[in-house]
Order: C-alpha cells, then sequence, then structure tokens
C-alpha cells in the first residue's frame, strides 16, 4: 500500500520578523533562511518519515538536484517528479513573534504537470493505494477524475481554498482535509458548528479531517464525529504543523490504526513540529512521535 502525492516542491525564503509587513512598510528581517517547503513536499516527507510508502509527482527546475536530493534522502521516492525550464516555486513567508506566518506563493514548475505525467503515474497505481492532492499544483481535476475512474481512493487538501473547485471535485473524493477556516469557506458559514454541520448534512458518506488549531481535530463521516485535543506546547512556527498532520494520520489508518490513534499520533506530531523553526526540517520521524507520546 502506498501514497502517489500530486504536490508542490516549493523552495521557502524564510524571514523571522517582529510583525508582518503592513502596507507602504519597510523592515528588516532578524533572520533569513531558505528551506524545501510546498505543501506536497511537505506531505511528502510527513508521510516518509511516518513510515509510509510515499511516491512524489511534481516538476522542479532542471538545476533544482539539491531539492529532489533531499526528498530522497529521507526516503521519499522521487522517479515520477519532472525536470523543466521552469523555475521552481517557491514561497515568502513571513514569520512574526506570536509563531504566526504569512506567505505570498509563485507556482512555477508546480502548475506544469501534464496528462501524460499524470497518466503514467496512475497507471502503476494499485488498488489498495491512495492518491493524494493539495491546490498548490495544476491538473487537480483531471487527477481526481482519472483516480475515479479507475477506482484509486483520493485524499484531498484543497489549500489554498478555491471554493468552486473544491464543490465540483466533492462528489468524488474519499477523505477531505481541511482546517477551521478552509471548512466556513467551503460551506459559507460563519462558524465552526456551522461548518461541521452542513459538511455532514451535505456530504454524509464522505470521511471529514477537519483541524482545529490549539483546539486539536474532528473526524466526521456518517455517524461519526470524533474530537482529539491538541497537545500543549509552546509555539516556534506553525507553518507545516498541517502538513505534519496530514502525512502520520494517512500513514496511521492506512496501516488500519482505529481512527482516534490515528487522530492521536498526528496531533503528537504536530505537536513537536510546531516546536521547531521552518516546514520540512521541523517535521518529526516516527520515533520521535513514539517517544513524545510515551512521554505524554
Amino acid at each position: 500500500m502506498a501514497v502517489y502525492n500530486f504536490g508542490s516542491i516549493n523552495l521557502d525564503h524564510l524571514y523571522k520578523v517582529d510583525h508582518f509587513v503592513r502596507p507602504g512598510e519597510t523592515m528588516a528581517s532578524q533572520s533569513y533562511q531558505m528551506q524545501l517547503g510546498g505543501k506536497g513536499a511537505n506531505q511528502s516527507i510527513a508521510l516518509a518519515k511516518a513510515g509510509a510508502d510515499v511516491y512524489h509527482v511534481g516538476a522542479v527546475h532542471a538545476n533544482d538536484h539539491a531539492v529532489v536530493e533531499e526528498l530522497s534522502a529521507v526516503g521519499v521516492e522521487t522517479s515520477f517528479i519532472s525536470r523543466t525550464d521552469t523555475a521552481t516555486g517557491h514561497a515568502i513567508i513571513q514569520l512574526n513573534k506570536d509563531a504566526e506566518n504569512a506567505i505570498i506563493l509563485f507556482a512555477g514548475a508546480n502548475h506544469t504537470l501534464s496528462h501524460d505525467q499524470v497518466n503514467q503515474v496512475l497507471d502503476q497505481v494499485q488498488p489498495d493505494d491512495w492518491v493524494l492532492l493539495q491546490n498548490e499544483t495544476n491538473q487537480i481535476d483531471y487527477i481526481v477524475q482519472q483516480a475515479n475512474s479507475k477506482k484509486i481512493s483520493v485524499a484531498f487538501n484543497p489549500a489554498p481554498m478555491d471554493v468552486d473547485i473544491t464543490q465540483e471535485l466533492m462528489p468524488f473524493i474519499d477523505l477531505l482535509i481541511v482546517n477551521e477556516v478552509e471548512a466556513m469557506d467551503l460551506m459559507q458559514v460563519s462558524s465552526i458548528d456551522d461548518a461541521k454541520s452542513a459538511l455532514q448534512e451535505k456530504y454524509p458518506e464522505l470521511a471529514i479531517l477537519m483541524t482545529l488549531g490549539r483546539d486539536g481535530v474532528r473526524y466526521l463521516c456518517g455517524q461519526d464525529d470524533i474530537h482529539v485535543e491538541a497537545f500543549t506546547v509552546v509555539p516556534v512556527d506553525t507553518t507545516a504543523a498541517g502538513d505534519t498532520f496530514i502525512g502520520f494520520c494517512l500513514t496511521a489508518l492506512m496501516d488500519k490504526r482505529p481512527i482516534k490513534e490515528a487522530l492521536t499520533r498526528a496531533c503528537a506530531a504536530s505537536a513537536i513540529c510546531v516546536t521547531r523553526l521552518g516546514a520540512a526540517p521541523a517535521i518529526p520521524t516516527k520515533q520521535e512521535v513514539d517517544n513524545f507520546l510515551v512521554e505524554q
């Protein structure tokens, strides 16, 4: 059983700042780092560190060998990453003193996926494998359409949120993963409770993971409504917390762990992640999560 992650690969330019830059303001940063990131790459790394077999499907500029090597080094299969003449995607990230972030994305090579590349990958997917998607690449609708026709399970994390695209795809996915803001935007309501009720009413057969930040996570499916509290830690950087949660939770579900155990493991992984600076480098290993849970 494997995950085929059609996901973004970014170079993250991370600036630590006192506060987010305001219109017309010029401000010196306290520090700067360039790291591997992108929701897709982060989720592939989290999956690999959690113990899953993961194939990353994406694209980078032909000269960015180190990016692919970094993914390979943590156990991500990279043979489906194409090299292009388009610049590798990147993100400009401001991280303030409250561990909040503001992010500007440039899609770059992430939007160069082709139908041929998608078909080549899906032709190798086995019936018990999963396809994982986010909203930082192109061809999302085509990937879902083709996976659906082959009866391949699809997990979709529609971030950044595009309400129209996401609503169109909802009937054709198996697992939706959203945070509380994305859930409210998707259902066009102004409270988390209203979003939960609307999702359950409109999509009763769909499995939904709704991450709630410091309030933990909810799992909704049919009559199931399971809530797991977040672990209390002192946050440093929340950039990859959601991606870490997704990787560890999906791995645990594929390992046939009970849903509450899967959610707890994923919350533990996210808790460790937010105590570290950066995106991909902050994602913990499976052993670190095991140790954290024993300590808790």
